[in-house]
Parts: C-alpha cells; structure tokens; sequence
C-alpha cells in the first residue's frame, strides 16, 4: 500500500502540471515556480519539527503528511518522482548510514 499511494499521487500530480491554475492549487504551485514549491517545502518542514517538539502524535502525523506532499510536488516540478527516491533507499539499506556517508563525494 505504502508505495501504491506515492505511485498514485505521483500520477496526481504529474497530471495537475497541464491543469489551469485556477483550478487546482497544486497547478498554482507548479505556476508559481520553483522557488514558491521551494518556499512551500521549507514552511512545511519547518512545522514538521514544531510539530515533532510538541510532541503532540496527530500534529505530527499531519505535518509529516504535508511535508511528503510538497517534497513530491517539488520532484515532479523537477521531473523526478518517488521512485527514484525509493530506489535510493533500496540501494542504501543494509548499509551502515556511516559507511554511506563516508562513501559520498565531498561537497
């Protein structure tokens, strides 16, 4: 179930990016452009960790929610979607995450 309903919003929201802005609010969002998903993104992590430190369940459960909604909206603007993201986990599990990191180019 938990990958079908990424597959499914994907497609949502890969269809949202021929629909008119005054429809849809995703469709405003991919209007707007980057920096507004980015901007978007950022807000709902923010209240993530807000949420996390209040340490109410259902807040965070809800955050949590808009902060994986407007991650895929911010890689479907960039042509990307879950699975390339789910890939990645496969690939690095069973992976100690300090060998992983270790393993990554220096930025």
């Amino acid at each position: 179930m938990s990958d079908q309903i990424l597959r499914e919003l994907a497609a949502t929201l890969e269809a949202r990016k021929q629909a008119d802005p005054d429809s849809s609010y995703i469709a405003r969002l991919y209007a707007k452009g980057l920096d507004a998903i980015l901007k978007k993104v950022g807000e709902e992590a923010a209240e993530t960790l807000l949420a996390a430190k209040n340490g109410d369940p259902q807040h965070l459960i809800h955050e949590t929610a808009d902060l994986w909604f407007h991650t895929l909206v911010m890689l479907a603007h960039q042509g990307l979607g879950p699975d390339a993201v789910l890939s990645e986990l496969q690939r690095r599990f069973g992976t100690s995450g300090l060998v992983e990191k270790a393993a990554r180019p220096a930025d």
